[in-house]
């Protein structure tokens, strides 16, 4: 699989990412079998970006990552996790200095590793200063617990400060590295400042939900089927805004052109984001080892220009004052 830098960094990761959002899920996410057969699968075909998170299945992803880590070689991974995320009703993240970098040696001590590669912000905390958050992860960086940082779901200007106070602040000496953001046919919001902000910035974007959280697979268009995300009791809510009309229209047109291109619409999905200028790799789920290396064919293909350029169209986002690109105007 091809390698790409993340940012402006010399980290090196797979152009697809494997997610494991489900893992740990008893009832919706892969067991300990499976999840080893996917990670060996992946691994198989040259991918090394592994993404997880403190609060995926309470912190059971990452300790059925850690499990796995020794059946395929540690130092052929790059694992990612994220911080911030609590179980809190009235307080959903919690980005103080002293959460996150507690929030770290859990993460470290699940993983079963001394160090991750890229560890994240899950979200923007507006309770605690920016500067503090930012803090946590220099901090994380120069104690050798985490090699890069990155940050996941800031809005344009919260991603451009933080990039931005992070090149600037005295003494600081790590810079973002990516940034993690739900990115696809269905979703393309980000590009309206985030993506943007990013690609001046050289900070790299990690696509979720590249496939429309499953809709754009083009499962969903003669209903729910039984063994699905949209009838599970727990992601129904997650998939339900993907079934619209608007995203029937979107899913028709990618069948199209899986269609004339004899592939999948999964293929051409991924691939349509997988290139999209700034994307480093999107994070990729999969129930079992079989879809996640039908997924992962899409390596050799390459969306040609025309059908590129009609999924943009039919997939373009309304952009009004001030996102407009005024220069051309």
């Amino acid at each position: 699989m091809e390698q790409r830098h993340l940012g402006r960094t010399g980290l090196r990761v797979s152009r697809i990412g494997l997610g494991t959002l489900t893992w740990g899920r008893s009832a919706d996410g892969p067991d300990e079998a499976e999840a080893a057969a996917q990670l060996k699968t992946f691994w198989n075909a040259g991918g090394t970006l592994v993404d997880t998170a403190d609060v995926y299945g309470g912190g059971e992803a990452e300790y059925l990552l850690g499990q796995l880590i020794g059946s395929v070689p540690r130092r052929d991974l790059v694992i990612a996790t994220k911080a911030g995320g609590v179980a809190d009703p009235d307080r959903r993240f919690d980005g103080s200095r002293g959460h996150l970098l507690a929030a770290l040696d859990d993460s470290l001590a699940r993983l079963d590793t001394d160090y991750v590669d890229l560890w994240q912000v899950h979200a923007f905390d507006p309770r605690t200063p920016m500067e503090e958050t930012l803090q946590a992860l220099d901090i994380a960086v120069s104690s050798g617990r985490a090699r890069y940082a990155g940050v996941s779901n800031f809005s344009g200007w919260q991603l451009a400060k933080a990039a931005t106070w992070q090149l600037a602040a005295p003494g600081v000496r790590t810079r973002l590295a990516s940034t993690q953001m739900e990115y696809s046919l269905l979703q393309r919001g980000v590009e309206r400042e985030v993506l943007p902000a990013a690609l001046d910035l050289g900070v790299a974007l990690l696509p979720s939900s590249p496939l429309g959280r499953g809709v754009l697979t083009g499962k969903y268009r003669s209903g729910t089927p039984a063994d699905s995300r949209g009838a599970s009791q727990t992601l129904a809510a997650f998939v339900d805004p993907y079934l619209d009309e608007a995203a029937s229209r979107i899913v028709d047109a990618v069948a199209t052109a899986a269609h004339g291109l004899a592939v999948t619409p999964l293929q051409v999905a991924l691939a349509w984001v997988r290139d999209r200028p700034g994307v480093a790799a999107p994070i990729l789920g999969a129930r079992t080892s079989a879809q996640l290396g039908a997924a992962l064919s899409v390596e050799t293909l390459s969306l040609p220009e025309e059908i590129r350029r009609a999924l943009d169209d039919v997939s373009a986002p309304v952009h009004r004052y001030p996102d407009q690109d005024w220069s051309t105007l």
